[in-house]
């Protein structure tokens, strides 16, 4: 063996089990591997997950706080205003060398697969061309895909749908658009209707920022699931944002839910961003600002939390911490439940992985080597105490390690001293 991880704890509750690696697979786990390796990890007593996905985020913009001024209002639309100053003056190394400061960040928490939407609004490309050559330097500790994002509307600036069709030839992975900032309804709809039928022609995925909006009008994902079943895209397509659904009547939400379910298309809310961006003209009561996580999980649609900005002109906080977004989600939507708080580190690990079109990053014989030891002795408890990742392991090497914190796990786990008879674990959230 290359390296073994000792008395694991897998998400599934299965433990305590040893992980045995050879090159970049996994190649046995049982209750004890009687073998030498390399090197061994003491994960005793230790969750041992899937490395964290982040399938909505922008790269070019992480880390340009106060550039060229900060934004006053807290708005999205300033947020925008202000990228739209800082866009002329990027040069591919400023933008480059921020990119590669936040991969770094995001490999010490874990981070190994983002999706990253690149601005196609400006003519030279820049972020583009920056963001293609850090793709390149970090393939070897993170899967990196780059959406082609007309930020500015695809029919609202002139040159949009051309630049954007110059970044997919240049060999950007991914559709992207916005069309709830499109200058009409009518545009908005046509854009959706564009950016499908070029992703579907030339074999690609989608990734709309749909109706992040407080408008109960704002209905494009509507539409984004209809052109999806019609050009048989399924799950090769994902719904970013989706804010407007919480502003939507129960009737019409009752109806569009189901069209989403039989599209197969994925839904990616943020609630860091969500809950900070949206109802922002509300006295009260005030909205959450975040999309029906529930009742699309009900439904059976892959919901994977993404965190969408670190630092930058919509948000001035951010680590890369996708336990972070988790905890987050778990009190925004809210949902409390043993199982809702399970599946809300699903979200972002295996979910995210599956709305990124990625092979299935579970931990399982056979599978890839990549996974986090984490300061944790189950997902609850990991999106609880947002914790320490210990080991972060790709492609069967260890990339980063961290001190544990003192004291992290002296708390009893409460569920453990339960009555059965008082307590319902894989019970939903009412």
């Amino acid at each position: 063996m290359d390296l073994i991880l000792r008395q694991a704890r897998l998400p599934d509750g299965q433990g305590p089990l040893d992980i045995g690696i050879v090159g970049d697979k996994v190649a046995a786990i049982s209750p004890h591997i009687n073998a030498e390796a390399r090197a061994e990890i003491d994960a005793t007593g230790q969750l041992v997950a899937p490395p964290f996905t982040d399938p909505h985020f922008h790269m070019d913009a992480t880390l340009s706080l106060g550039l060229p001024r900060l934004n006053v209002s807290g708005t999205l639309l300033e947020g925008i205003a202000l990228w739209g100053e800082l866009k002329p003056l990027l040069t591919p190394e400023a933008v480059m060398e921020r990119a590669l400061r936040y991969c770094d960040l995001a490999v010490s928490q874990g981070l190994l697969s983002i999706r990253t939407h690149v601005d196609v609004c400006d003519d030279r490309l820049t972020a583009v061309e920056a963001l293609i050559e850090v793709r390149k330097t970090v393939a070897p500790y993170i899967d990196l895909q780059l959406v082609a994002f007309p930020q500015d509307g695809l029919f609202r600036t002139a040159n949009s749908e051309k630049n954007l069709l110059r970044a997919l030839d240049m060999g950007v992975d991914v559709v992207g658009g916005i069309p709830h900032f499109e200058r009409t309804m009518s545009d908005g709809t046509r854009s959706v209707l564009r950016l499908c039928e070029i992703a579907a022609d030339r074999g690609l995925m989608v990734d709309i920022h749909c109706d992040e909006s407080d408008d109960p009008m704002s209905r494009h994902v509507e539409t984004l699931a209809a052109e999806t079943t019609r050009l048989g895209l399924g799950g090769r397509v994902s719904a970013s944002h989706v804010t407007a659904m919480h502003s939507y009547d129960n009737y019409y939400a009752s109806k569009l839910i189901p069209l989403i379910a039989e599209s197969e298309m994925n839904v990616i809310p943020n609630p860091l961003i969500n809950i900070t961006l949206q109802g922002r003209s509300d006295t009260y009561p005030r909205r959450r600002g975040l999309t029906r996580v529930r009742e699309l999980r009900a439904a059976g649609v892959n919901v994977a939390f993404g965190q969408d900005c670190t630092m930058d002109p919509w948000y001035s906080l951010g680590s890369a911490d996708m336990l972070d977004v988790a905890h987050m989600g778990v009190h925004a939507v809210p949902m409390t439940s043993r199982e809702a708080m399970e599946w809300a580190f699903t979200s972002v690990t295996v979910n995210g992985a599956r709305a990124m079109g990625l092979p299935d990053p579970t931990i399982r014989e056979g599978g890839p080597a990549n996974m986090v030891v984490l300061q944790a002795r189950d997902p609850i408890e990991a999106v609880r105490l947002r914790a320490t990742r210990l080991a972060v392991i790709k492609h069967g090497k260890v990339i980063a390690r961290t001190e544990p914190r003192v004291a992290h796990l002296d708390l009893p786990n409460r569920a453990e001293t339960l009555d059965p008879a008082d307590y319902a674990p894989t019970a939903k959230d009412p």
